[in-house]
């Protein structure tokens, strides 16, 4: 039977909920960007490491103390034994998130995102409050700013673009010099000449917004010239 204070068990409680807030507020950021793992994922495994690193801690006290004494020199338990396996399960999590659409590989960051909640739940789940709070803060800032500022070559997006139009000097310098214009650089091109006259472009290229549905619809109707256009 445990015999840890009910005040004790209270702290405990509000750890959980103090690392699902924060497992909601860096979910939320993802959501936002319309990424596989959102506000729910997060607020999961952020409640789930907190539960775990409380059991892990505390959860095996009366095994090696006299009863009534809790937290206090508790020799002889591993408090680490439980919660050193949550950085490895959040893993295999994080590895469903990760897929490959064409050339690109998508949800690498999410992953990641997961993977660092989790490290957010363990830390106020040991009572470890002003590191959770404030690596959750700088979890979300530095999810923004990357997204913003475009860090790294990984803020870039691969995108197979396959382009059908008559052919045309001046539409052919259009399309390039959009390209550009987006912060975009061609890693690879395919050009098939058809017999009525049309020429189809495969691009793979590497831009910083990928084109969108909206902007490949807005081409079509400014360009009559394009038959087919995909990404």
């Amino acid at each position: 039977m445990s015999m840890i204070p009910y005040i004790l068990e209270a702290e405990f409680f509000l750890r959980i909920v103090l690392a699902s807030v924060c497992g909601i507020l860096i979910g939320f950021e993802r959501s936002k960007r319309l990424k596989e793992a959102g506000v729910r994922t997060h607020c999961m495994v952020a409640c789930g490491a907190a539960l775990m690193m409380i059991v892990s801690k505390y959860g095996f006290a009366d095994l090696v103390q006299e009863a009534g004494v809790y937290l206090y020199g508790t020799k002889g338990a591993d408090a680490s034994r439980i919660a050193s396996q949550v950085v490895s399960g959040v893993g295999f999590l994080g590895a469903g998130v990760i897929f490959r659409t064409g050339v690109s590989i998508k949800g690498l960051t999410t992953a990641a995102g997961l993977w660092t909640t989790s490290a957010v739940g363990l830390a106020l789940g040991a009572g470890m409050y002003i590191i959770g709070i404030t690596g959750t803060l700088l979890i979300v800032l530095e999810q923004f700013l990357m997204h913003r500022f475009h860090f790294g070559n990984d803020a870039y997006t691969m995108q197979e673009i396959k382009v059908r139009f008559r052919d045309s000097l001046e539409f052919r310098d259009y399309l390039f010099r959009l390209l550009q214009e987006r912060g975009g650089s061609i890693c690879n091109c395919a050009v098939n000449k058809t017999g009525d006259g049309d020429v189809a472009y495969t691009l793979t290229v590497r831009v910083k917004e990928p084109i969108s549905a909206q902007e490949l619809q807005g081409l079509m109707d400014r360009h009559e010239q394009i038959s087919s256009f995909s990404v």
